[in-house]
């Protein structure tokens, strides 16, 4: 894409978050249960089609946006360190967020 967006896109919910997508991206969420080339359906919360806008949950009733797993990663490791002076209270942590890699196949608004 070079700066122009399409006027075919949704907003789907995953892993707590909002992702804004279109058919033919591909992004990283956080960890779907599914191996590589498994196929998976979002419900949108929003979806914009041409001119037409869907947001309500009657609108919304029977759109899907379909993803196809393309593989898994991992995120960056993060580190942390508590420290709590006179008592000798150390403590160290980190994280590494499991993510799993989609490609949006097609985005479907169909109307009850």
């Amino acid at each position: 894409m070079t700066g122009e967006r399409s006027s075919h896109y949704a907003v789907i919910r995953t892993g707590g978050k909002q992702e804004r997508v279109e058919e033919g991206q591909t992004l990283t969420v956080e960890k779907l249960g599914g191996a590589a080339g498994d196929e998976v359906s979002f419900q949108p919360i929003l979806l914009v089609d041409g001119d037409r806008v869907l947001s309500s949950a009657t609108d919304l009733a029977g759109a899907t946006v379909s993803a196809r797993v393309v593989g898994a990663a991992k995120g960056p490791k993060i580190k942390g360190f508590t420290y709590k002076p006179k008592t000798r209270g150390r403590k160290a942590w980190g994280h590494r967020q499991q993510l799993t890699t989609i490609e949006i196949t097609g985005i479907s608004a169909e109307a009850k």
